[in-house]
């Protein structure tokens, strides 16, 4: 494993990390970069050795929590913040090298629960995971005053 890659990252995170959408330490960490494209969110990132689990592939939590955060990352764009009720996740692929993305997209769009898909693929457009989540939105607390 790249050690100075692997501290490197950690304290870029420290460092920059703030407890918001996008700026939030794991994003940091992993150096993920967000795109909102209409009703979808496509969260990009570059692999690295430190995410890899022990057969040398990119580490299936690490996939569903990217997967998660592309779901989350729309709810909250559009609508507001959320929490995660479920989540499915299948794996297709290893991921080695290169860039991988996760296309976040709304299945049905509602008023408290919402259903959500999100789909990695790696540079060549090849599926390496996708999962679909219910999630339910979460109240502001104005809201909650009522």
């Amino acid at each position: 494993m790249d050690e100075g890659a692997a501290t490197s990252a950690f304290q870029r995170a420290i460092a920059s990390q703030k407890p918001q959408f996008e700026e939030f330490f794991l994003a940091r960490f992993l150096g993920l970069t967000f795109e909102y494209v209409g009703e979808r969110c496509i969260v990009a990132f570059e692999l690295k050795d430190f995410m890899f689990n022990p057969q040398g592939s990119l580490h299936g939590g690490l996939i569903a929590t990217v997967l998660d955060i592309s779901m989350g990352h729309l709810l909250n764009h559009l609508q507001g913040p959320g929490s995660t009720l479920e989540m499915k996740t299948q794996y297709v692929k290893a991921a080695r090298q290169g860039r991988i993305q996760c296309c976040g997209e709304f299945i049905r769009r509602g008023r408290n629960i919402s259903f959500l898909k999100s789909t990695m693929t790696d540079e060549d457009g090849a599926t390496v995971a996708f999962a679909t989540a219910t999630w339910m939105q979460l109240k502001t607390p104005a809201e909650n005053m009522k």
